[in-house]
Formats: C-alpha cells, sequence, structure tokens
C-alpha cells in the first residue's frame, strides 16, 4: 500500500515531463515534428532535416544497396594504367558538369569493354556523388530487371509499374547491359526503355562488357541511342591483361 501511496503522490511536475518525452519521442525531428518545414509568419521555412530526409529518399528508392554505396571516387585507383586514368577523368568531368548538360541530348555517360576493368566502381561512384547532390538515380541491374519483368509480362500492371521505373527515373544507372545471352524480347524492353529517355532528354549510366561496335551489332537503334545520349562521355577499355577488381583496389 505504501507503495502504491508513492507512485500517486508523484510531484505533478514530474508528470507532465514525463508526459511530454512521449510526445518529443514520435518525432526524429522536434523542431519541424517531422514535416520537414516550419511556419513561420504565415511562411513555410524548410527545417534543416529537409536536405537529410531527401538524401534518405533518394537512396531508398534507388535500389543501390549498402555495398555499391562503398564505390566512391575516393577509393578508386585510376592510376591503374592509363585507360583507366582516361576513365577516371572523365568520370569526374560528367559529375562536375551534370548540371549544365542535364537537360540537353548529351546528358549520359558510358563505360564499355573489358571485364573487370572497374567500369562498376566509376559508374557506382558517378552515382553516388550525383545522389550525393541530391540528384535521384534508380540503379537496373540488367540481368536481373529483365528476368523479373520477362517473368511478369501478363500482369500488365506489374510491368508497366516496372517500365515506367526505369523509363521516367531522374537519372538510371544500367549496370552490365545486354550481359548473358540476349533474346529479341530483351532487346525490345531496352528500346523502349531507351528510346523513352532518348526522347526525353533523361540521362543515364551504363556499364557494358560489350565494344561500342559490338552493342551496334546487338541492336543498332538501342546502340546508337545510347551512343549519341553519350556522346562527350563514352569510355572504352580494350585488350587489359590484369583484372582491375584483384590488382585495383
Amino acid at each position: 500500500m505504501k507503495i502504491a501511496q508513492s507512485t500517486k503522490s508523484q510531484p505533478k511536475s514530474s508528470l507532465v515531463k514525463s508526459e511530454n518525452s512521449l510526445v518529443t519521442s514520435r518525432y526524429r525531428c522536434d523542431k519541424c515534428r517531422d514535416l520537414t518545414f516550419i511556419i513561420n509568419d504565415n511562411e513555410a521555412i524548410p527545417c534543416e532535416c529537409r536536405a537529410v530526409r531527401e538524401a534518405e529518399n533518394i537512396l531508398k528508392k534507388s535500389g543501390i544497396s549498402e555495398e555499391f554505396r562503398k564505390k566512391t571516387f575516393e577509393n578508386f585507383n585510376y592510376s591503374f594504367d592509363i585507360q583507366t586514368v582516361d576513365a577516371f577523368g572523365k568520370a569526374s568531368r560528367y559529375v562536375s558538369s551534370f548540371n549544365e548538360i542535364r537537360k540537353t541530348k548529351n546528358n549520359s555517360i558510358m563505360f564499355m569493354g573489358q571485364v573487370g576493368s572497374g567500369k562498376t566502381h566509376l559508374s557506382m561512384a558517378v552515382a553516388n556523388r550525383l545522389m550525393d547532390n541530391g540528384i535521384s538515380v534508380i540503379y537496373m541491374p540488367f540481368r536481373d530487371v529483365i528476368t523479373s519483368i520477362k517473368q511478369n509480362m501478363l500482369d500488365d500492371a506489374y510491368y508497366q509499374r516496372a517500365m515506367n521505373r526505369y523509363k521516367k527515373a531522374t537519372v538510371l544507372l544500367i549496370d552490365d547491359l545486354f550481359k548473358g545471352n540476349i533474346t529479341k524480347s530483351d532487346i525490345n524492353i531496352m528500346f523502349e526503355i531507351i528510346n523513352h529517355r532518348y526522347f526525353n532528354s533523361l540521362s543515364v549510366i551504363v556499364s557494358c562488357e560489350h565494344t561500342f561496335e559490338s552493342l551496334l551489332d546487338i541492336d543498332e537503334a538501342v546502340g546508337s541511342r545510347l551512343i549519341e545520349m553519350s556522346k562527350n562521355y563514352l569510355v572504352e577499355i580494350k585488350g587489359r591483361k590484369l583484372n582491375y577488381r584483384i590488382y585495383g583496389g
């Protein structure tokens, strides 16, 4: 009985403080109560948490894993050989000029050629830097996405939802384009995505084990559009004997 009486006689100020703690714990940001803006004299002012939330949303929607987030310009071994130096330079210039070119026809970049030459690392470094700058990027691992879309082609709602994700992304990162055995259906799906992006000046970042010539042999319509979109930022690595994944870092 004494214990119960002690609880009931708890000072009112302590109870108020406890209740307030419960209220504030509901919000990640107490200043704006998770609205990401603060009303001041009938004016909505962006809260300082807004940029953080936007960055989190960009990463959440991107489909890019934490492992790929580790692929940066800072940990890329650009001194591997002269071709790697050139690839690093073009990737760096692309990122620094992106805001100037993003609405033009030539707003994309392609990394082509030899297996294990650091193409994926550089394409991810570009994507990560763009996301760090507040630009949304959607990741499309070619083989996995194509397989999933083909398995659900009879489900029109799924098909349209999946295709629109890649057709309308602000920036689309296509990893290992046309890897493996390519069917007519694979080409048709890619043409629908690339054609939409081509005519709407939407940027792509591409990594691909083919050369530009063999890409055009697979499908000239897809290849020629991608090459034109990436006209000023075309990277092709040939004749490598060493593997960047093993020796490059």
